[in-house]
């Protein structure tokens, strides 16, 4: 996965975007030229249209294209098979606190988890794990910076922007998938 700079919805720019169903609910992809910089997941098309929308209210909105067509494709074929990966160039804007926090949420593999404080650790801001999950929670890029990969020091479920009952759905498919792979000996 490449990332490249934000770049918020100046006057002029354009931003492509779709919503679609999977198999967690309502899912919305919006890219600019830049890259992937929106991967929602909720309930309702509409409410996530107008929460996309409202984050970026200069920008120029283009409903549908068969780009998204290849990225929808993509992530529900992720979503179903984790291990495959997900190649896809991300726009993830936010502070140098929180790419450093996205980054090390990429490194989590499928099938395993990390504590809000490891994650401190592994960036090298011991002290931060309340940072870390506020950086996990501004995520823009559901599934792609896989922050339902975080859990409580006590490995329980804990928040995420997209519902925990999508946290533990996405948890289960990645548990399976990593199991299926190990062959006994």
């Amino acid at each position: 996965m490449t990332i490249s700079p934000n770049h918020h919805g100046e006057p002029g720019s354009q931003i492509r975007f779709a919503t679609g169903i999977c198999p967690l609910g309502w899912l919305l992809v919006a890219v600019k030229p830049s890259g992937v910089c929106a991967i929602a997941l909720g309930d309702a098309p509409d409410k996530l249209t107008t929460a996309f929308q409202d984050k970026y209210p200069e920008a120029e909105f283009i409903d549908v294209s068969p780009e998204l067509e290849r990225i929808f494709a993509k992530l529900r074929k992720f979503i179903d098979i984790p291990e495959l990966g997900l190649e896809l160039i991300l726009d993830t804007g936010g502070t140098p606190f929180q790419q450093r926090v996205w980054q090390a949420l990429r490194a989590i593999p499928v099938g395993a988890t990390a504590s809000y404080s490891e994650i401190a650790r592994r960036i090298g801001s011991p002290n931060s794990a309340r940072a870390v999950a506020s950086a996990c929670a501004a995520n823009p890029l559901a599934i792609a910076i896989p922050c339902h990969r975080v859990l409580s020091i006590d490995g329980k479920l804990s928040g995420y922007r997209w519902g925990l009952e999508r946290k533990a759905a996405l948890l289960s498919r990645e548990k399976m998938q990593y199991k299926s792979q190990k062959l006994p000996r």
